[in-house]
């Protein structure tokens, strides 16, 4: 049995050496802060916690292969320097019976290191191709270190916690929420009302996939679906943001069918909830097979911004006003799932 020491992975961008590279990962090729294109962070933390996972994995059963089942959440705790080198430092915490999960601490070194988030992805191990694939038992972990305990106590922790958060998620509302809802509706039966509407905040995008985009045979890479998720996110969060919106957290990113080669890919984005300067828009990715027999929900993700001026200081979104039944929900559902990520503070 291997210690979680011995799972360590570490991946570094080299931005300071690397002109190409750097360049690549720029918003903007200005001197602006802020200015790391997020959605490519996002690409190359799956491929990390795929690396990590499989380097476990392969030890044990060679031909297997890993896939994304989700993203915790991820909460940013500073904007990336871009005169600065990423590293990204990647453990397994937990093994399960097929399942990992994979811990990754993004920083920057320097005086002092700088912490820019820490995000937590769970990988199944499979076996086989097709409708033959099955998941494989993995061998567990072996915790010399209590802080390797704690950290495997954390993981099973968090798993228990989301299996509650969903529950909570579909809960009818509590007595404050259902005023909340009915304030917002109140509102817009009053003469003069100019405010926006949900409805009319979104984006979407189509995409066909091609043998390029493969990453494990016959399928597409995750990371690059949900950095396309992220950046139409962006582009529909900027509807609403009177300044900048930037990545102020990840809340969860499922991952439900794998996509395959030839199919086509309907990304829908809409801004669901907005509180103070912060922004959550909800990003869902259908596939529709070449054969057009089959049609289902690959990807749905929710992801928060914040809007701020040119030096970062967080500044005021309008109010956006939620007007059927499934608006309400998703309302609703961003409200509480933003309260303890917004509870946590921001340091950005």
């Amino acid at each position: 049995m291997l210690s979680p020491q011995q799972t360590s992975f570490t991946k570094i961008l080299s931005l300071t050496s690397d002109e190409p590279l750097k360049r690549r990962f720029m918003v903007l090729d200005e001197p602006i802060q802020a200015n790391m294109r997020f959605g490519l962070l996002l690409e190359v933390l799956d491929k990390v916690a795929e690396e990590a996972a499989l380097n476990y994995v392969n030890q044990f059963f060679p031909e297997a292969r890993v896939v994304t089942a989700a993203i915790d959440n991820i909460v940013i705790r500073h904007v990336t320097d871009m005169s600065r080198d990423v590293h990204f430092k990647a453990r397994i915490n937990h093994v399960g019976r097929s399942s990992l999960e994979i811990g990754i601490r993004v920083e920057q070194p320097g005086n002092p290191v700088r912490h820019i988030a820490s995000c937590y992805f769970t990988m199944v191990a499979r076996s086989g191709m097709g409708e033959g694939a099955v998941s494989v038992a993995l061998p567990g972990l072996k915790y010399g270190e209590e802080i390797e305990q704690q950290r495997a106590d954390k993981a099973l922790q968090r798993r228990k916690e989301y299996k509650q958060q969903q529950a909570q998620l579909n809960e009818p509302p509590s007595r404050e929420e259902f005023q909340m809802l009915t304030d917002l509706h109140t509102a817009q039966d009053q003469t003069g009302f100019n405010g926006l509407l949900a409805g009319k905040l979104t984006a979407d995008a189509w995409e066909r996939m091609y043998p390029e985009q493969e990453n494990v045979p016959k399928k597409i890479f995750g990371g690059y679906l949900i950095r396309r998720a992220y950046e139409l996110s962006s582009i529909c969060s900027e509807q609403i943001a009177p300044n900048r919106p930037i990545a102020a957290a990840v809340n969860r990113i499922n991952f439900f069918h794998p996509v395959r080669m030839g199919d086509t890919l309907h990304y829908t984005t809409r801004v669901v909830y907005t509180n103070g300067s912060f922004i959550c828009v909800e990003a869902n990715i259908e596939r529709i097979s070449r054969d057009k027999t089959t049609k289902a929900l690959s990807n749905s993700c929710l992801f928060t911004f914040v809007n701020v001026d040119d030096d970062l200081q967080q500044q005021p979104v309008p109010k956006i006003y939620p007007t059927n039944y499934g608006e309400d929900a998703r309302y609703l559902m961003a409200h509480r799932s933003s309260q303890s990520l917004i509870a946590e503070g921001q340091t950005i």
